[in-house]
């Protein structure tokens, strides 16, 4: 069964964009905190939670509980894309009437727990938990929690009742995202090392500072550290939380407050602070251009290819796009779905298969099983017959569903019927079979107009630009409506696999700096730009957007 990536990816930006339309209709709320459990929310609810939203009080059900209450709008949003209620409900938070307040109520059926008070969450959980195992359920309890509320008491009380008890049907995650109301935790009450300075890159640079985990430990907690933002880590220690019998178990993650708003990111401003509804469409727009980068890995050692996904996990990769090459349909040969399974065990970064085989229809069965998360066949090797079985297969197995067209291929009529159930197409921008080949300067424009067909037909997967992706052209490539991009000798050719993956991003956010104030300028003219650049006071991400302005004509 594949980790439901793009599908949780799609979800958690929805649920992103309704935090934003709720709390901007409110003019209150707390998108910060909701942002930054965004995609730990994601994995429970679109992986991990047993549940039935046309029943919310099914007997059957796990339960999930958010202490940190205050970040309903984070909730709330995941609820209404499960199906809950309409989303067109969330521009009712707070006020009189809704059921979506300020903090989780039980008037909101789905709610397990009235979050208000701090601190308590964490002993409600273990009450259902144990409750479960008197009734001899089959029930997980999935609880998270802020750092800003390991300040209480009570946390740390009912973390020695969990431990005592042996609590190991619940597993909660600490949502360890640095900032509380007043300010910087480390700067209140340190869970990890006192920070000195307001930049808390520090913290997660350096392990040996993480303090939060031995606490936890030396209360006999099963502890997992992860990086809050990085589905596939949180669903792994979901799998192993929820497999550790006999002691309760507790996911480190720590995450960005605000994250996927750069102006919010960091930022304590945003802890309790809703956007201002002129900035609402910028900030979509900024949500919806989130990229990854992904390096294929055929461009490294053929023969020793679990180095280089090892050097793809250090480098922090998106994920790894595996180029599976028959000799038929191109004329190389790479490596077939024995390889992947052999390559599967040494991480957990999602693999991006791309067949490049004949009769995918009669292969794609391995290549799920050997530990594919997203897989992509290619249109000229389909008719919608196959296609339909392909996706089929690739849906009831929770794996990305991808197209691939080459150079000289346009989307086949027969592809239409399928495209709102497409993860990612990949646009090929270079003759597919061997690697170190230049980009063709035609695929800009034919993928301009390809994603206004798609958008027109209701697409809301990925483009992903494979072949020729350099520093040099990726940002323009962004420009076109790509959101992730396949590197080979640009980025596995290179000795610093961390620090060329660090530059590819740093060119797509130039890119996307560029569009959004561009959007704020067609919305609002100078005055809108000033105050959209005015938003960014954490780091040096000011001066870059005045620079950006300043070439625009804006400044």
């Amino acid at each position: 069964m594949g980790l439901n990536y793009y599908k949780i990816k799609r979800n958690v930006l929805k649920a992103r964009k309704l935090v934003i339309q709720g709390t901007s209709a409110a003019g209150s709320g707390h998108p910060g905190g909701s942002f930054s459990m965004a995609e730990i929310l994601g994995c429970i609810f679109y992986k991990h939670l047993k549940y039935d939203p046309k029943n919310p009080t099914w007997e059957e059900r796990d339960k999930f509980i958010l202490s940190k209450g205050h970040a309903s709008p984070g909730l709330f949003s995941n609820m209404a894309v499960a199906g809950y209620f309409d989303t067109s409900q969330m521009k009712t938070l707070r006020q009189f009437g809704s059921k979506l307040q300020g903090h989780p109520d039980l008037k909101c059926p789905g709610v397990e727990f009235c979050g208000g008070s701090l601190g308590i969450g964490l002993s409600y959980s273990i009450g259902n938990a144990l409750a479960a195992k008197l009734d001899g359920k089959d029930q997980m309890i999935y609880t998270v929690m802020g750092d800003g509320e390991s300040d209480e008491g009570q946390v740390w009380e009912a973390a020695m009742a969990a431990a005592k008890y042996k609590v190991d049907n619940m597993t909660v995650i600490l949502d360890r995202n640095f900032i509380q109301q007043d300010s910087y935790t480390e700067k209140i009450m340190p869970l990890d090392e006192e920070l000195v300075g307001d930049d808390l890159t520090d913290m997660w640079k350096d392990a040996s500072r993480w303090k939060t985990g031995d606490k936890w430990r030396s209360f006999g907690w099963n502890v997992i550290d992860v990086d809050g933002h990085r589905i596939e880590q949180i669903s792994n220690a979901i799998n192993k939380a929820n497999q550790t019998k006999g002691i309760p178990s507790i996911i480190i993650a720590r995450t960005i407050k605000g994250k996927g708003v750069e102006h919010m990111e960091d930022n304590p401003q945003w802890h309790g602070k809703a956007p201002k509804p002129e900035f609402v469409p910028i900030i979509e727009q900024e949500l919806e251009s989130q990229f990854m980068i992904a390096p294929s890995i055929i461009a490294g050692d053929m023969s020793n290819l679990e180095k280089e996904v090892r050097r793809c996990e250090e480098g922090r990769a998106d994920y790894i796009h595996l180029d599976v090459m028959d000799g038929q349909f191109v004329p190389n040969t790479t490596f077939d779905h024995t390889k992947i399974k052999e390559l599967r065990p040494h991480t957990v970064i999602p693999f991006d298969t791309h067949l490049m085989i004949n009769d995918p229809v009669k292969h794609v069965g391995d290549y799920i099983d050997a530990g594919s998360d997203i897989i992509t066949v290619h249109a000229e090797v389909c008719d919608e017959s196959s296609f339909g079985e392909i996706s089929d297969m690739l849906e009831s197995n929770q794996v990305g569903i991808g197209l691939a067209i080459n150079p000289d291929t346009e989307l086949p009529e027969w592809s239409y019927k399928f495209i709102p159930l497409l993860d990612q197409i990949i646009i090929m921008s270079v003759v597919p079979g061997k690697s170190g080949q230049k980009y063709i300067l035609s695929t800009h424009e034919k993928t301009q107009r390809i994603i206004k067909q798609l958008h027109e037909n209701h697409f809301e997967g990925y483009i992903e630009a494979d072949g020729g992706v350099n520093l040099d052209n990726i940002g323009a490539c962004f420009e076109d409506g790509a959101r992730a991009f396949v590197g080979g000798s640009a980025i596995i050719g290179q000795s610093d696999v961390r620090l060329i993956i660090k530059e590819f991003r740093n060119q797509v956010l130039h890119s996307r700096r560029q569009l959004l104030i561009k959007k704020a300028h067609n919305l609002g003219g100078i005055e809108l730009v000033n105050q959209w650049i005015d938003l960014h006071v954490v780091g040096k991400k000011k001066d870059s957007l005045v620079q950006i302005a300043k070439e625009l004509g804006f400044q």
